[in-house]
């Protein structure tokens, strides 16, 4: 059973969100994701300045079974991407939704992550992959 934390905001392609008090917001991969994926072996996620659109395509997990794609949740301006993972990309394993956080976004509407699946959404979207 995946872990689901009331706090974030989730999309269908099992991607969290988190808003935090600056207005900033994190965004990484869920427990579901990273358990279907395995054993993540590299990680490559956006530089700071990149800007991305919602749902576009812009980090990459590898693990030894198959590479993915990580989409962004929603609209901004990377601020930060976590470079802790390069050297460690198993911390996505272990804490999909805390140390193994992907990248800091500055939204381009802090609205948008209010639009997003809220846990009870996210694991009916789970429910349907049974």
């Amino acid at each position: 059973m995946s872990k689901i934390p009331a706090e974030l905001r989730y999309v269908k392609s099992h991607e969290w969100a988190k808003k935090l008090p600056d207005g900033t917001v994190l965004i990484g991969i869920t427990d579901h994701a990273q358990g279907a994926l395995g054993d993540l072996v590299f990680v490559d996620v956006p530089k700071a300045g990149r800007k991305v659109a919602a749902n576009e395509a812009c980090a990459v997990v590898e693990s030894v079974k198959a590479a993915s794609d990580v989409y962004s949740p929603i609209a901004g301006e990377v601020l930060e991407g976590n470079a802790k993972l390069a050297d460690a990309p198993e911390t996505l394993n272990q804490d999909p939704y805390g140390a193994g956080w992907m990248f800091k976004l500055k939204p381009a509407n802090p609205k948008d992550v209010d639009a997003l699946l809220d846990a009870a959404g996210y694991q009916k979207v789970l429910d349907e992959l049974k």
